[in-house]
């Protein structure tokens, strides 16, 4: 390539610095991301507002917002249109397990995140390795081994039955698939709550003690702030995965779950309604998003800095 040529890549001047390219060089790598991301979405939301054909799947190119009004109000033999909040409760039912999985990965990731800040350099690379080795087997392995755990004749139940309790039905409930959603989070939650507290100088905890604060009122007052920012990192990756999960409630709820990803699933399978299936997709998509910005709009308020990476 001749000199001009090479000018033409790194900037217009021709005077980039080592290591750093004009914006020509992740034209393709943008594009990529593009399409494989806002692609997808956008055939969703295109396929919200088409119609259902008369048998089997698939979609017939003719506008209608029939799958939007399907999730609220139903018509019976006779036409009369009423209101039907079937859908409504499988969002609810999906919002309070998200909830109940946030607030306890919250609640024991916290603590872990802080002891781990305690430990010597070589000692945190070592817990950071333990915390991700779930991430080293494939997820449904991971819920199959629950299980295995939880069945009637599991190790749950035996280890009840040798301590002369009885057995119980700790499978195909809400509890169990709780335990999944719990299990399966709960790394996404310590590791932001560690990245925060990661620098965090222990000469202000020793400060507060000196001044004469309490245990709590050190954890609340100097080392709660500094983890904030992680902690609302930390709700991000555990609630929005969370709400729509597909793997636990099928398999640890037996399908008695029916949570969003369930439900979205069910249109694209048995009921073969596809523009449903894409309205529920995007009915979650815009909440997630009016959930990010308030997320963002309370950290800007409150001078935190969020990020969803970890």
């Amino acid at each position: 390539m001749t000199k001009a040529g090479w000018r033409g890549l790194l900037g217009a001047t021709g005077k980039a610095r080592p290591g750093q390219l004009s914006v020509g060089f992740a034209v393709p790598a943008i594009l990529v991301g593009l399409v494989f991301t806002l692609g997808p979405v956008i055939v969703i939301g295109v396929f919200s507002f088409l119609s259902q054909p008369e048998t089997g799947g698939g979609v017939v190119y003719q506008f209608s917002p029939e799958a939007y009004r399907h999730f609220l109000l139903q018509e019976d033999f006779l036409g009369n249109t009423h209101l039907d909040l079937r859908y409504l409760r499988s969002f609810g039912l999906s919002a309070f397990q998200a909830l109940a999985t946030t607030a306890v990965c919250i609640g024991l990731a916290f603590p872990i995140a802080l002891w781990m800040t305690t430990k010597t350099p070589r000692a945190q690379n070592f817990l950071v390795l333990v915390v991700t080795i779930p991430f080293w087997t494939n997820l449904l392995v991971r819920t199959y081994a629950w299980i295995l755990l939880l069945s009637d004749k599991g190790t749950v139940n035996s280890v009840l039955e040798v301590i002369g309790l009885e057995p119980r039905q700790l499978l195909y409930n809400s509890g169990a698939t709780l335990v999944g959603l719990i299990y399966t989070f709960l790394p996404f939650a310590i590791l932001p709550i560690y990245s925060a507290l990661a620098g965090f100088d222990f000469a202000l905890a020793e400060a507060a003690y000196d001044l004469g604060a309490r245990k709590l009122g050190v954890v609340r007052r100097v080392i709660w702030p500094a983890a904030s920012g992680g902690v609302m990192s930390a709700i991000a990756l555990c609630f929005v995965p969370a709400f729509g999960s597909f793997v636990q409630p099928v398999l640890l709820g037996g399908g008695k779950v029916m949570m969003v990803g369930n439900l979205i699933a069910a249109q694209y399978g048995e009921a073969r309604n596809w523009p449903f299936g894409a309205a529920l997709s995007v009915i979650i998509l815009a909440l997630t998003l009016l959930g990010a910005f308030a997320l963002l709009r309370w950290a800007k308020r409150s001078s935190q800095k969020v990020s969803l990476a970890i």
